[in-house]
């Protein structure tokens, strides 16, 4: 993997494990791009409405119950991007409900459009911040988490800004099941250290890796996203870290 330099301005920042930032809220970033075409603006306007988690109203018992009858578990994919990794397990996975969790418009856009032209019936979406969708959600109601190629935030003085923090940390232990996973992706090495780091040190976490290989090569019937694609055909390897609840 390919370290990202820190800016040189940062090198007298101390370190800080972002709970003060992620008591407020977890997103930093632009909401939206480029402008949305005449359907993907009405996909927003009207098949989002029907999808979207309102965290306003009370949770639900269980987050089965978001989804039809017949559903097993519930997974939450955060911040995903153009959406290729959350269809593709949707679709491999029928009886397993999906949260996709994405503040950028255009990615919920490019979402939507998949779910419509396959009728997937069995994503939910959230266009907020995933660390006050983890606020909400009731304890152990999720079977996994999956977060790939999240921003790293390279710049010391903004690694507050990174979603891995003790204190989100915290939050994924609460809602996520006894022996439910935690999935992190990137190639940006010092965000994989940083991950390590802040996981090894929960007590509610173990890392699942045996080997080199556990770490180098993607799991079974992983889908590649357009960005990972893109950083091999750059030269850069990711990191694939697992991580189970204990």
């Amino acid at each position: 993997m390919i370290a990202t330099p820190r800016d040189a301005g940062d090198h007298d920042a101390p370190p800080d494990d972002g709970a003060a930032a992620h008591s407020r809220g977890s997103f930093f970033g632009r909401r939206k791009g480029h402008k949305l075409r005449a359907h993907q603006a009405d996909l927003i306007d009207h098949l989002l409405p029907h999808l979207a988690l309102d965290i306003g109203t009370p949770a639900p018992g269980s987050l089965t119950e978001l989804f039809d009858d017949g559903t097993e578990s519930v997974r939450l994919e955060i911040g995903f991007g153009g959406g290729e990794h959350l269809v593709a397990e949707a679709q491999a996975f029928p009886r397993t409900g999906f949260i996709g969790c994405e503040p950028y418009v255009n990615g919920m856009a490019k979402i939507l459009t998949q779910i419509e032209a396959h009728n997937i019936g069995n994503i939910r979406l959230f266009a907020g911040d995933a660390a006050e969708l983890l606020a909400w959600a009731p304890p152990r109601s999720l079977a996994r988490i999956d977060l790939i190629h999240p921003d790293p935030w390279p710049k010391r003085r903004h690694w507050k800004r990174r979603f891995v923090q003790d204190a989100t940390v915290a939050a994924m232990a609460r809602i996520l099941e006894p022996g439910g996973e935690f999935r992190f992706v990137s190639d940006i090495d010092d965000y994989c250290a940083w991950t390590l780091a802040h996981l090894m040190r929960s007590p509610d976490f173990a890392w699942l890796a045996e080997r080199a290989t556990d770490w180098q090569q993607p799991w079974p019937d992983y889908t590649m996203t357009r960005y990972g694609a893109k950083a091999e055909r750059e030269g850069r390897k990711a990191a694939y870290l697992r991580f189970r609840r204990l």
